[in-house]
């Protein structure tokens, strides 16, 4: 046999093994280009590319020492880790798109791709444009790791749990197979176990906490370094990678099963929860037994009959003996859940379009899963939908991302809000504060304790007299008077004349006919209370009445003496959680170069402490058009400190505060009136007639005036030590009305070569906001008047030279369709957005320093964010206002020049 047909057998038997993850670890094929890196060598070009080519070593699996892993952080089209563990002579690769999570309740996405080479553990650099994942790589955490149980075949049967001893993770984890096998890119999660090293995603996110690499910024192991540490408890394969059904008890099936409710909460709550869309539509529980599936109401009430289509689609899952609990929908032609359609579609033939949502099982077979943790019985019922799941009955998604953000994007596509589960609890029948729900508008069942005519249309109902009961007694909660069809009308007008009794069951002086719909012909009606309706309404009036009400149905399903006012509960967070942003707890502090890539910054401060700061209402959404929380501004302040502290040291400093967030009022604040711990006060005669200014002079300031709600840092152009005499002048460039973004880089070009000509340097950023600012770092030797007067200057002449481009005028009706370069900002006391500062605007926008040469590729003034804008850093390789930070320029050449014009 030749050596080339040697070669291609063992290739072809390789290719072969390679169809089951477990070929690995099994018999591996000898030479220098095998099998499981060939799909890795085929898609490189390695004379272009600075990746290592696939070699893998002879009798690979028999390496010796620790298993190495590496988590690389990889910027290419869209931003992911590359999560890698060494197993049979490979690098066995999943791409994490959000990375990893400490926190035992978000499940992250991994995607599983070809195996890489042992020796691309230590690439960082630039794949080159046109190559195969072109972009930047950094080696974001490193280490070595332990298999529990036979990784061969936890790998091969989609279940993985292994320990990590890195720089940044550590602890139990698990990668776990919800694709087939022979998926092309087979998808999995990652999740880190319940161990000492778990920590709810509120307290600590260890991706912004530690966004650098750990070659240019070393962090020694966390196991070393951490006061947190603890053995990992020991674990098996069989009782981690499982559902835990310790708890379960055999039993038989029980004949009825309260459900279990959901307490209405005033906020997100702390980390821990498992969150699910909250359904329009009935609560449904599926009796099976023997196959023959009963459907009941959380009353109790059997619906089978009125639900057959439903009992059958129940029965096709093939079950024998179970109880399921759920919600009954229809959708509407925009997938979201609309609870008129469903009633229209209850008891007629358009009953096939409802759709079953089953987000839990409390008994299956003879077990009673009740005291089992709601995150096993959701394994439990995922594995058993898997392959059952139809059209008309799915099982109900549990969503990675942080409540405040869901219930964000389930109120801007019109759901109802958001389900959070407590994941470690049991299923207990009745209210509970397990099982939480968050609403996006006000919204609960009422009993109907009157009605009127409507005006013209005496067999049609005007309006609905609302009361709930409170301790035995019913109370009267206003009034609706819109929100149904007058065929819905003259349905409910015919049922409440059949309730229709003389003497109020509420108050009556309470009950002001008339005063809610003009539909009302004003002749108040009283009725038994035994209607329930359920109202979307603004708010509760101080009164008791709901405001601004819409009625979205009557409910068939609840009975009337269960109704009952709903406040939002503030739920407690437990023991474990806290939502403190501390930067020595989770290994996040601004000490120099300890601080990730503290060198690159921009000035980066060699000193500087820990930060830490309980942050109140961290769930708060400050902008609603990205769900973005006010805890997620902290952490951004946190991490963008050493950046962003040379540029408000010692210089005056006006906070703009957003307590109500973006869309709310703002309001400025120069002074000291709000004691912000931290901050540094200036003295008072710096600026006489004026109460002393502040300044932002470390880490725990700026992460404490975050905690305050500040969003935007605008600086002076003078610090404290010379405050008359400004270090830098600052030409804004704000666009008028109908300026294109392509004219306002063309404007900065043309004012980087004015001042150019003049003989000074100049360095851009973006606003956050519209614009450009291009900023001129002076020597401190002009007062601020002959400063301000030379800017004028500036922009007098660009707006008489280029006239089409600039106005030297300022206000919206002079720009419209030019550029004002804004010169008014280099007077004395006035202010500009600091470098790296958010933007009190939808989208929250950041002020970056860029280069010129980037100035080509912008997209926008707001190109960054604060949820981009740490990332983008991780990945400059140098800063470019490294310079600015050296110049001494005077303007007296400059003005000399400038008045020859």
């Amino acid at each position: 046999m030749t050596k080339a047909t040697t070669s291609a057998a063992k290739a072809a038997k390789a290719a072969k093994a390679t169809k089951a993850t477990k070929a690995i670890i099994d018999e591996q094929v000898a030479g220098d280009e095998p099998a499981p890196l060939e799909r890795y060598n085929a898609k490189r070009n390695f004379s272009i590319t600075a990746e290592p080519a696939g070699v893998v070593p002879r009798h690979r699996a028999k390496a010796k020492g620790a298993l190495q892993f590496v988590i690389q952080k990889h910027w290419a089209s869209h931003l992911h880790y590359d999560f890698r563990l060494e197993l049979g002579g490979v690098m066995v690769s999943w791409a994490v798109p959000k990375g990893p999570s400490y926190d035992p309740a978000i499940k992250r996405m991994a995607i599983h791709v070809e195996d890489h080479p042992i020796s691309y553990n230590t690439f960082e650099g630039e794949i080159p444009k046109g190559q195969y994942g072109a972009g930047t790589v950094i080696i974001w955490d490193r280490g070595t790791w332990e298999p529990v149980g036979d990784p061969g075949e936890g790998l091969a049967k989609g279940k993985l749990i292994f320990k990590m001893h890195g720089e940044k993770l550590a602890g139990l984890w698990e990668l776990v197979r919800i694709g087939k096998p022979g998926d092309k890119k087979p998808p999995w999660l990652l999740l880190k176990k319940r161990d000492a090293w778990a920590r709810p995603l509120a307290d600590y996110d260890v991706i912004t906490a530690l966004p650098d690499s750990v070659v240019a910024t070393p962090l020694g192991l966390i196991e070393e370094r951490d006061p947190r540490a603890a053995p990992v408890t020991t674990a098996t394969a069989s009782d981690t990678a499982q559902p835990d059904l310790a708890n379960a008890k055999k039993a038989a099936l029980p004949l009825t099963l309260a459900p279990q409710l959901a307490t209405l909460a005033s906020a997100p709550a702390d980390a821990g929860w498992l969150a699910e869309s909250k359904y329009d539509g009935y609560r449904i529980l599926a009796r099976i037994s023997k196959g023959k599936a009963q459907l009941f109401t959380r009353n109790g009430n059997d619906w089978t009959a009125k639900l057959r289509s439903v009992a059958s689609a129940v029965e096709a899952l093939g079950i024998d003996t179970a109880w399921l609990d759920g919600e009954i929908v229809v959708m509407n032609d925009r997938d979201v859940p609309d609870f008129n359609a469903l009633q229209n579609a209850i008891d007629n033939s358009g009953s096939e379009s409802i759709v079953y949502y089953v987000f839990d099982v409390p008994h299956l077979g003879r077990q009673d899963l009740r005291a089992v943790p709601f995150d096993s019985r959701r394994k439990v019922l995922q594995a058993l939908l898997e392959d059952r799941a139809s059209e008309r009955v799915r099982l109900s998604r549990t969503f990675d991302a942080p409540a405040s953000r869901l219930l964000a994007a389930a109120c801007q596509i019109g759901l109802e809000g958001v389900m959070l589960k407590r994941a470690d609890a049991p299923y207990a029948s009745g209210r509970t504060q397990t099982w939480l729900k968050l609403k996006c508008q006000h919204r609960q069942e009422f009993v109907v304790v009157g009605f009127t005519d409507r005006t013209n249309a005496s067999g049609e109902v005007g309006n609905l007299t609302l009361g709930y009961h409170d301790h035995g007694v019913l109370k009267h909660a206003g009034a609706v008077g819109t929100g149904w069809s007058s065929s819905a009308g003259r349905e409910m007008h015919t049922l409440l004349k059949q309730l229709e009794v003389k003497t109020p069951t509420v108050d009556p002086s309470a009950a002001k006919p008339g005063r809610w719909s003009k539909r009302s012909a004003g002749a108040q009606r009283w009725v038994k209370p035994e209607m329930v309706v359920e109202v979307a309404f603004a708010e509760w009036t101080p009164d008791g009445s709901v405001r601004h009400a819409t009625f979205r149905g009557v409910r068939s399903d609840k009975p009337a003496s269960s109704i009952v006012r709903e406040d939002a509960t503030a739920v407690s967070p437990t023991p474990e959680t806290s939502n403190t942003t501390n930067a020595t707890k989770s290994a996040t502090s601004t000490k120099g170069a300890k601080t990730a890539n503290g060198a690159k910054g921009s000035g980066a401060s060699k000193g500087g402490a820990a930060v830490s700061v309980k942050v109140s209402h961290p769930e708060r959404v400050i902008d609603k058009s990205t769900g973005i929380t006010k805890v997620e501004l902290v952490r951004y302040y946190e991490s963008i400190a050493q950046w962003m502290l040379p540029h408000l040291k010692d210089r005056p400093v006006s906070l703009v505060r957003a307590p109500q967030g973006v869309e709310g009022q703002l309001f400025f604040q120069k002074h000291s009136e709000a004691k912000m711990p931290g901050m540094t006060e200036l003295d008072a005669a710096l600026w006489p007639g004026h109460d002393a200014l502040l300044a932002v002079n470390s880490g725990q300031a700026l992460v404490n005036a975050a905690q305050f709600n500040t969003i935007e840092f605008h600086t002076w152009n003078s610090k404290s030590d010379r405050i008359n005499l400004p270090d830098r002048v600052i030409f804004d460039l704000d666009p008028g009305e109908g300026v294109s973004w392509a004219h306002v880089q063309e404007a900065a070009v043309l004012t980087k070569d004015f001042l150019e000509q003049l003989g000074l340097q100049a360095w851009l950023k973006t606003s956050g906001g519209k614009g450009l600012h291009v900023v001129v770092p002076l020597a401190p030797k002009l007062e601020y008047d002959a400063v301000k007067a030379f800017s004028q200057a500036v922009v007098q002449h660009m707006a008489k030279v280029i006239p089409s481009r600039f106005v030297a005028k300022s206000g919206g009706a002079n720009r419209v369709g030019k550029i004002f370069i804004d010169y008014l900002r280099n007077g004395h006391g006035q202010t500009t957005a600091a470098a790296f500062s958010a933007r009190a605007r939808p989208g929250l926008g950041v002020s970056m320093p860029v280069s010129w040469e980037q100035l080509p590729e912008l997209k926008g003034g707001a190109q960054w964010t604060i949820a981009t804008a740490r990332e983008y850093l991780t990945f400059q390789k140098s800063d470019p206002w490294a310079d600015y930070w050296k110049s001494r320029q005077t303007l007296t050449k400059a003005i000399r020049l400038l008045n020859a014009t």
